[in-house]
């Protein structure tokens, strides 16, 4: 596993334990080479992200009982996949991003500068 810190290389804060999230459903944004999608990204789920996740083939909202999964709604915590999230803003559809619970990997992906406009947890 890569070393759990954030992007501002502090230790990296668990995003969201219910639903329980992360690659390893540790309750972080952890990732490793195995993590293809780059499950890196904490964000605070939004309806509109939901609906345009599912329109784009990716679902969250559906429970799917069978894989432990309860289904996203408004207002949870998930790390998401930081390719998603980038396309999510290039259509301008991004959900809010918690920095400090954000993995220092996710900016091979999205520059942390695109990231502070959408900050959750940032004064």
């Amino acid at each position: 596993m890569e070393p759990s810190v954030n992007v501002f290389d502090e230790a990296l804060i668990a995003c969201g334990t219910d639903p329980i999230t992360g690659f390893f459903r540790d309750g972080c944004c952890n990732t490793n080479d195995q993590d293809f999608g780059a499950h890196t990204i904490c964000v605070k789920m939004s309806t509109e992200f939901l609906e345009y996740s599912r329109f784009k083939g990716n679902d969250l909202s559906t429970p799917m009982p069978e894989h432990g999964f309860k289904g996203l709604k408004a207002d949870d915590s998930w790390c998401l996949c930081a390719p998603r999230w980038l396309e999510a803003h290039q259509d301008g559809m991004a959900p809010k991003v918690f920095l400090r619970r954000t993995h220092k990997k996710a900016l091979e992906v999205v520059s942390l500068e695109v990231l502070r406009k959408y900050a959750a947890d940032l004064n």
